[in-house]
């Protein structure tokens, strides 16, 4: 599997859509995935908008539960790097990344508009 580092100040506002779920090995058994350092792995799904164009979601794996992430949060990815795979006739690419933290001072949107 290539791994292809990515620019992620490119990728203009990225956005927590879905807060850091555990990554599942095993959804039967409720397994959580691990990192070759033993560390449970994490994704957190984030809004992806450049020059006003389409919204779209990737979904990031990082390893080790990220704090203060939640929905609507503006985030910061660090390290972030994607990887082609295929398995049969499926075919896609993966996100994962060192780091992702909340940037402070960027509040979530309540209905009313206060921050």
């Amino acid at each position: 599997m290539q791994s292809i580092p990515v620019d992620a100040a490119r990728l203009g506002v990225l956005r927590c859509a879905i807060a850091p779920e555990a990554k599942l090995s095993n959804p039967e058994t409720q397994e959580v995935k691990r990192d070759r350092d033993g560390n449970p792995v994490y994704t957190v799904a984030v809004t992806v908008r450049q020059d006003r164009r389409r919204i779209s979601v990737i979904e990031i794996a990082v390893s080790g539960e990220p704090k203060g992430i939640e929905e609507g949060q503006i985030v910061r990815v660090t390290g972030l790097t994607a990887f082609a795979w295929s398995m049969g006739d499926r075919h896609g690419i993966s996100f994962r990344a060192d780091a992702i933290t909340p940037v402070h001072g960027a509040a979530v949107q309540t209905k009313g508009g206060d921050a």
